[in-house]
């Protein structure tokens, strides 16, 4: 595992893969080292076969990450927003192979909700704060915000929270759809333990089609969807991990899933 990151940590343990952002002093802010770094773990995490679950989070007591460093955002200039940096990270998240999951607790503002947007499952606390604030500073939410948020609590929320730059807690997060899970503060690592495991527990290459169904299948006529669910299950009828999970049904035992 590369050891040189400055702006984030990355640590494996039984199969997750933990990225913490840390730059507390700064609420995570997402400055260009930090994607830069965020860009070259999710990469490590891909390569390496004894990932299968990728948890995102953030250090600190105050922020999950509390959006693109302003300074920065300050000197860009047009055709900049068309190099796809935050945007192409964050989709590069979401079409990974591996299972994500945000684990947000304070700030997720801007490009921080962006990054949880990316993630398959999203668990918030008491403490979190989600917000698209970026028409305050004259910019639009650019890094997927637009569209992930319209499609997961519909495009009247998600006009009401770029419009007005509303910030909503865990709570209500929890109540139109943003987030999974709603926990308390100190039950955040026990649950992401918990759901990391059951994903733990899945034919690594059935929930990587699976993900790949949904993400394609989402915006598309149903029948094309059907057909891409359809192919989606003739890949996992080939595998080993097919053959090794209807064994281990019928054996009435775990199976021991190989990725293959």
């Amino acid at each position: 595992m590369a050891n040189n990151y400055k702006s984030v940590k990355a640590e494996i343990d039984q199969g997750i893969f933990w990225l913490t952002l840390n730059r507390p002093d700064a609420r995570n802010a997402l400055d260009a080292n930090m994607l830069n770094e965020i860009d070259q773990a999710i990469t490590e995490a891909e390569a390496n076969d004894d990932v299968k679950v990728i948890v995102i989070q953030g250090a600190g007591e105050k922020s999950f990450a509390a959006g693109a460093d302003i300074r920065q955002l300050n000197e860009r200039k047009p055709l900049e927003a068309l190099v796809p940096d935050m945007q192409g990270i964050y989709n590069k998240i979401e079409n990974c192979t591996k299972v994500t999951i945000a684990a947000v607790h304070g700030f997720a503002l801007g490009g921080g909700c962006e990054l949880a947007m990316s993630c398959d499952i999203r668990m918030a606390t008491k403490t979190a704060k989600f917000g698209l604030p970026e028409l305050n500073l004259g910019i639009v939410p650019a890094a997927g915000g637009t569209q992930r948020l319209s499609r997961m609590v519909g495009k009247g929320r998600a006009l009401d929270m770029i419009l007005t730059g509303k910030i909503i807690d865990g709570s209500e997060a929890e109540r139109i759809g943003l987030v999974s899970y709603f926990v308390e503060e100190e039950e955040l690592q026990e649950k992401i333990q918990e759901v990391a495991e059951e994903v733990l527990k899945k034919g690594p290459v059935a929930a990587m089609l699976a993900k790949h169904a949904v993400h394609k299948g989402y915006d598309i006529d149903e029948d094309t969807a059907m057909w891409i669910e359809k192919l989606s299950q003739a890949v996992a009828f080939g595998t080993e991990d097919k053959h090794e999970g209807t064994l281990a049904f019928l054996e009435k035992r775990q199976a021991e899933f190989k990725y293959r």
